[in-house]
């Protein structure tokens, strides 16, 4: 009877025990999963935050109107098939993209926001009429480089204004990428309208918002 007993007595430690260990096993295997989860977001959450300041690190400050937005070089648009630019009135900029991808930024000056001078959002497709140089005697003003994605001609992607001696009107200038300075066109520092001028391609895709 007291063998039984005994016998009953140790069955039933050993059954406490193995509960016990695997209680204990499950929640250190909790306890690493959580860890494992914790430092993936944390890899993440650092990949991503080097993305933005890496964008922004190459990001030309102070805004010089006559050079590149960017430190770094241009893309090339022949490796990009599938290349579209968006153009945002909110912040004035001009990005590159491939699919989602932001390929390179601009600075940008878009057109005042009034009745006769906004710059009209939508989507376009840059068009056949480009050139080095305009002057509109109606608005007093012409630039360099430019490149029609709206109504053949009328409004353009194109450098830093001009007046009629050919001078930069340094107040549009000094409005790129800070705030709308133009009559509805995009403006963009002289190198920037120049790559755009020799690299984007006819047919283009343009989103203005």
């Amino acid at each position: 009877m007291q063998r039984k007993s005994l016998v009953i007595l140790l069955t039933s430690i050993v059954l406490i025990i193995s509960i016990l260990t695997t209680g204990m096993v499950k929640v250190i295997g909790t306890a690493h999963a959580t860890e494992r989860t914790t430092a993936t977001t944390r890899k993440t959450a650092h990949r991503t935050k080097s993305a933005v300041n890496s964008q922004s690190s190459v990001m030309r400050t102070p805004i010089n109107w006559r050079k590149s937005s960017e430190t770094v070089a241009y893309p090339n648009v022949n490796d990009y098939p599938d290349l579209w630019i968006h153009v945002s009135l909110a912040k004035q900029r001009m990005t590159l993209i491939n699919h989602h991808h932001v390929l390179y930024t601009m600075y940008v000056s878009t057109g005042v926001p009034t009745a006769d001078r906004k710059t009209p959002r939508g989507t376009y497709h840059v068009q056949a009429e480009r050139g080095k140089y305009f002057y509109s005697s109606s608005v007093g003003e012409g630039a360099s480089y430019w490149v029609s994605w709206l109504n053949h001609g009328e409004y353009l992607f194109h450098a830093t204004p001009v007046d009629a001696q050919g001078h930069f009107i340094k107040s549009d200038a000094n409005d790129l990428g800070k705030c709308p300075s133009s009559h509805g066109c995009v403006h963009l520092s002289v190198a920037d309208a120049k790559w755009v001028y020799q690299n984007i391609k006819y047919g283009t895709k343009v989103v203005i918002d």
